[in-house]
């Protein structure tokens, strides 16, 4: 059957009211009539108005755990962002102070490099610079290791030397590494001279659990010493070069009962701590050779004797 000649009406058993297609016309043109109505006149403007307002505790009712749920998410990304910049102030913070001590440290290293430089040039010896690697193993002993050795040209009993004054002497050579005694060891003495007076002595290391320092003994108790006298090499005994500093009188007793005074000293180079230093070459490898240690120039010993006749004679020895 062909579907043209189908009827489309309701059965008369359900017919009730208009059509549907009637209802679909009606309500369309009543639409199109206020949609322009409202475009030129707007009529509905008050009726919307008041469906707003009538609405409006509604809809604050409903937007009210959305506006809660949008808060409480802000507030903990807003703690998290924060405990973050917290954290990154806190890293820039402390990269900032380590460098910042770095800093320090290499202006402070600079400064003593210069002032050793400036030692250098007024010894007008040669010298080697070292660095200060560890302190000796023995707890009895003031000792450090220098990172030069033999075959560094490195001798036994060279002077050690700091920005400030003396530190010690090379006393024991390593091919790569040697062991300096400080000044401050029970077993070390260094001739002294009072800048001031110009009396020589000789400094002894005392070290001591309330702190290392020196001794100058055997000193007369009327000899004319003061505190704060300088201390520097004499340059006697040919090895240290004369003018360096060494130590600074700090304490003078003179008993009644003795016939010498108790005078101690502290050293001017830093006994602790240092990091670089300068080997100084001993003075006695620059000094001419003593002519009495020279075969050549030795003369032969006289014998002493008696003639026949009982009159004192001398003769040469021969070999």
């Amino acid at each position: 059957m062909p579907l043209g000649t189908l009827d489309r009406t309701p059965p008369p058993f359900f017919k009730q009211g208009p059509s549907a297609l009637s209802k679909l016309v009606v309500f369309s043109a009543i639409a199109l009539f206020l949609m322009v109505a409202d475009l030129r006149f707007s009529l509905t403007a008050p009726l919307r108005a008041a469906v707003a307002t009538a609405l409006y505790p509604v809809q604050w009712a409903v937007l009210q755990p959305v506006q809660m749920a949008t808060l409480t998410s802000s507030y903990f990304t807003s703690l998290h962002a924060a405990q973050t910049a917290e954290a990154d102030a806190l890293q820039r913070l402390t990269t900032q102070a380590q460098r910042s001590l770095q800093l320090e440290q290499i202006v402070l290293e600079n400064q003593r490099l210069r002032e050793l430089l400036a030692m250098r040039e007024r010894t007008g010896t040669q010298a080697t610079g070292a660095q200060v690697l560890y302190d000796a193993a023995d707890p009895y002993s003031r000792k450090v290791v220098i990172d030069r050795g033999q075959t560094h040209g490195i001798q036994p009993g060279s002077p050690v030397i700091d920005e400030s004054g003396v530190l010690g002497q090379v006393t024991r050579v390593y091919p790569l590494v040697s062991e300096v005694s400080l000044l401050v060891d029970r077993d070390q003495a260094i001739p002294v001279l009072n800048t001031r007076t110009g009396v020589r002595s000789v400094a002894y290391g005392q070290p001591s659990t309330r702190g290392d320092g020196m001794e100058l003994r055997y000193t007369l108790a009327n000899a004319d010493i003061e505190e704060g006298d300088l201390l520097a090499t004499s340059g006697v005994d040919g090895v240290y070069p004369a003018g360096l500093p060494v130590a600074r009188v700090t304490l003078v007793e003179r008993q009644a009962e003795s016939s010498f005074a108790r005078i101690q000293c502290e050293p001017l180079a830093r006994m602790q701590g240092a990091l670089h230093v300068l080997v100084l070459t001993p003075v006695g490898n620059d000094l001419p050779p003593s002519p009495l240690a020279d075969p050549a120039s030795s003369e032969r010993p006289a014998r002493a004797g008696t003639g026949r006749n009982g009159s004192p004679r001398t003769e040469e020895a021969t070999p």
